[in-house]
């Protein structure tokens, strides 16, 4: 089984980050950013996949989630996001490719789209947005907002506790019979509850994303990408439609498009293998893999 590497790192404005890396140091890297509310975590499964096909993976804990830093200021508008991911992959000896799922994704388009050229940095190779769009239900957003604000405050008394909430809004999905992996995503709070592992201002600060509340930003970063993409949707997932693909389709024409079945906006929870298989295979196709310089991948 592939292993991962504990590493620090550092944000555009010097906040610190913590990311795991899976496979050989020499493989093409992949940069995976995670959804709003998560950890590097979530993309556990995903980083081992990619680490054992030759791939050097790096799943980052985005700022104010999981261990990295809290902003100081509480700024958590899109822009830092896609900062951090730039200053991120400037650290790579090669362009990596996105994976951005919900936020991480947002994040992505606009750093490459907007930002990226604006402000001089090299950017991504490719990206894989998942389960995002310019335009997204807006009814969805605020249904995955409504749920991460739900506990925001008062926490969870158990891990039992925060299983029963997970589960009350997402039936579709098999409850876990170990609790471990739930652990990850919850911190244990100095009264003995446990919370979100996130700082609770990243949704209710004054300063918070909103980047679904400006459409025709992320239209305009849209229609600037010409790098190899891939827009992975979930089946059922309550945010992209039909229709948002297809406008995203018409902003970006030489983008792929990948249905997975029987997953929602969680994409790579709900259908992680199907998750794998599609974004290894528009991998395989659009970015060579030097089978000369691939390392060992068994730990």
């Amino acid at each position: 089984m592939q292993h991962s590497s504990h590493l620090s790192l550092h944000g555009a404005d010097g906040i610190r980050l913590i990311g795991d890396r899976f496979g050989p140091e020499d493989g093409p890297p992949v940069l995976l950013a995670h959804g709003g509310g998560q950890t590097r975590h979530a993309w556990r499964r995903s980083g081992i996949h990619l680490g054992n096909a030759g791939y050097c993976a790096l799943s980052v804990d985005l700022r104010g989630h999981g261990e990295s830093a809290w902003a100081p200021s509480g700024d958590y508008r899109v822009d830092r996001f896609a900062e951090d991911l730039l200053s991120v992959a400037d650290g790579f000896d090669q362009a990596p490719v996105l994976v951005g799922a919900s936020l991480g994704g947002i994040s992505g388009l606009l750093a490459q789209g907007e930002l990226a050229p604006r402000d001089g940095h090299r950017g991504f190779a490719g990206l894989i947005l998942v389960d995002i769009a310019p335009r997204m239900s807006q009814s969805g957003v605020e249904r995955v907002l409504g749920f991460m604000k739900e506990n925001v405050d008062s926490g969870f008394a158990s891990l039992e506790e925060a299983a029963d909430a997970i589960a009350r809004y997402l039936p579709h999905r098999r409850r876990p019979t170990s609790l471990s992996g739930l652990a990850k995503n919850l911190r244990h709070g100095d009264d003995g509850r446990y919370y979100w592992h996130w700082d609770p201002r990243f949704v209710t600060g004054p300063n918070r994303s909103g980047a679904s509340r400006n459409p025709e930003r992320l239209e305009a970063a849209a229609a600037c990408i010409s790098i190899p993409t891939l827009l992975v949707r979930g089946a059922n997932s309550e945010l992209v439609d039909g229709e948002s693909a297809r406008q995203f389709a018409a902003l970006v024409p030489h983008a792929e498009f990948q249905d997975i079945a029987e997953a929602g906006h969680m994409v790579a929870g709900d259908r992680n293998d199907a998750f794998g298989e599609a974004i290894l295979d528009f991998l395989a196709r659009r970015f060579s893999l030097d089978t000369t310089q691939r390392s060992e991948t068994g730990g």
